[in-house]
């Protein structure tokens, strides 16, 4: 009897691994998402017949696209972006109002990935090393994949800025690098380590940087055939330290005197030399080849579309040729990740943080309506009538992220009416040209503001971190110098808030949709097809045409 049952129990044993074995979940290897910062949806379609088939085509055509995908918030800034993209969530949860951002309670201006608690590795002496996710409340989909391999996933994040390096691999990453402006080197915080592991060292050492100036900055194809932008001289364009006029060939090694290793940023090498590292990681760290069999995570942030942007504008030959080299880039990435993890064995996704406007003046002389609102010279005017009203001076404290922040402190000490402040501001803000909306925070949910700007507004803010009055600017109205030249963003328009989202590789399901969908539904697409639970402060829905059901 007792021999029957022990072999009845190893029978059952037996079965049951054998099922666990035939029931073990399939992933995929390595999940790798691509931010593009201020990357337009239209620039999937503007540049579309010069790009080659291997890179942006092969997203649209193999993968699925999601066509209207829109940010939910305002302001519509990189760090907000990064955010949002990886926890599906909002400012009003995730606590990330802006790339700086003012704690109301204190006074505090804060960085939205500062903390003074860590130290640089690798450099980054001062401010630039000591950062860290602490800012960030809720969790990234980046955690939830370690959370649920029980830390067995690796995370790595990846970016010329800080926060499009640390804010996407979220709390529980293996580790983050951003690039040191003053030296080239790419560099982490003691958050992560005490050290760089030793593949980071080596190379920095290579001086990657110094190669691609070396082989200067000229149009990739002839110049007369860029007829999608404006003429290479013109005024609405920034030229850099060092250079008389903004225009191409350009002499990087000469401009390195004036500009330092920060010149790789407003160039297109420096999205270059960002995938350069990112294969560099997948090497050494053996990303997508994990023992345990768990998928891995790499979250790459290509920041000199941004740069570029902000400094030429969007209408420039410099952005147009940025694209077109990204875009053979992004094709060597996708063949290197076919060869190194296998085709089919991982899932890419590419979107970006946010859009950019046309500059104002090149609008404007177009015949079209934009202008600059001068934030500085608003300030000044309206501390001016508020210290007539209320006998004190300086009662803003700040404008920025197209917030009203007011002196709180202040406020408090002198005993004045808040109330009646915010009044006051709100109805003195509706007569300053370029101003569309205002709204004091506590009636936002019901001002007379169309519906889609006012749940971005509710998005956006953040009662401990943002300003107790929003105002939204006029279409190609935007906070800047008049006539000053590149571009910028941050407001609720299309150009700036509708954003590329499209999906390749494992558990997708190529195609497109047009209906609406939302910067929040990115994170809890991956989720659903990574089988995990999504970020804790999440309210964006999947996508699910996208999702291949396996």
């Amino acid at each position: 009897m007792k021999i029957r049952t022990t072999l009845f129990a190893a029978v059952g044993c037996m079965f049951s691994l054998t099922a666990l074995a035939g029931g073990t979940l399939s992933k995929p290897k390595l999940v790798v998402g691509v931010v593009v910062d201020q990357m337009r949806w239209d620039y999937l379609y503007r540049y579309y017949d010069r790009y080659s088939d291997n890179g942006f085509k092969r997203l649209l055509n193999e993968g699925f696209s999601s066509e209207n995908t829109y940010i939910d918030y305002v302001p519509t800034y990189t760090a907000i972006g990064h955010s949002t993209i990886y926890t599906g969530s909002v400012p009003a949860i995730h606590g990330i109002a802006g790339n700086d951002f003012i704690i109301q309670a204190t006074g505090e201006s804060m960085y939205c990935t500062q903390d003074d608690s860590v130290e640089g590795v690798g450099g980054g002496a001062g401010k630039i090393g000591k950062q860290s996710p602490k800012n960030l409340l809720v969790s990234t989909v980046t955690d939830q994949l370690r959370l649920a391999t029980n830390f067995q996933s690796k995370v790595v994040g990846i970016a010329i800025k800080d926060r499009g390096g640390i804010l996407p691999a979220g709390h529980f990453a293996n580790a983050a690098y951003w690039l040191d402006g003053t030296t080239g080197d790419w560099i982490t915080s003691t958050y992560y380590m005490k050290d760089l592991p030793k593949w980071v060292k080596s190379f920095n050492k290579e001086k990657l940087a110094d190669k691609y100036f070396k082989q200067g900055w000229n149009t990739l194809y002839p110049i007369n055939t860029y007829v999608l932008s404006t003429a290479d001289d013109n005024v609405y364009e920034e030229p850099f330290k060092g250079e008389d006029k903004p225009v191409f060939p350009r002499n990087l090694v000469k401009l390195k005197k004036d500009n330092g290793y920060d010149l790789i940023k407003a160039t297109p090498f420096g999205n270059s030399l960002t995938l350069d590292f990112a294969k560099a990681a997948i090497e050494s760290e053996e990303l997508g080849a994990n023992p345990t069999g768990v998928t891995d995570f790499l979250a790459v942030s290509l920041s000199s579309t941004d740069y570029v942007g902000h400094q030429f504008a969007i209408n420039s030959i410099e952005v147009e040729d940025t694209y077109l080299r990204l875009d053979a880039d992004l094709g060597e990435f996708l063949t290197y990740l076919d060869k190194k993890v296998g085709k089919g064995n991982y899932t890419l996704f590419l979107t970006a943080d946010h859009g950019a406007a046309h500059n104002p003046k090149y609008f404007a002389d177009q015949k079209g309506n934009a202008g600059y609102f001068n934030t500085a010279e608003a300030r000044k005017t309206l501390n001016e009538k508020l210290e007539k009203k209320f006998g004190e001076k300086d009662i803003i404290k700040s404008l920025t992220n197209y917030q009203v922040h007011l002196n709180n402190a202040l406020v408090e000490e002198k005993g004045l009416e808040e109330e009646d402040i915010r009044e006051y501001i709100v109805r003195e803000m509706k007569k300053l040209e370029g101003i569309a909306f205002v709204t004091d925070m506590d009636d936002a949910a019901s001002a007379a503001i169309p519906a889609k700007i006012r749940e971005r507004i509710v998005n956006g803010y953040n009662i401990k971190r943002s300003g107790v009055i929003q105002y939204i600017l006029e279409p190609q109205w935007y906070s800047g110098k008049k006539d000053s030249k590149g571009t910028t963003h941050g407001t609720w328009g299309s150009y700036d808030a509708h954003i590329p989202a499209v999906f390749m590789g494992w558990g997708v399901k190529p195609g497109k949709t047009i209906r609406e969908t939302h910067m929040t539904d990115i994170a809890p697409t991956i989720a659903e097809i990574l089988k995990i639970e999504v970020p804790n402060g999440n309210i964006g829905t999947p996508i699910h045409e996208a999702v291949d059901v396996k």
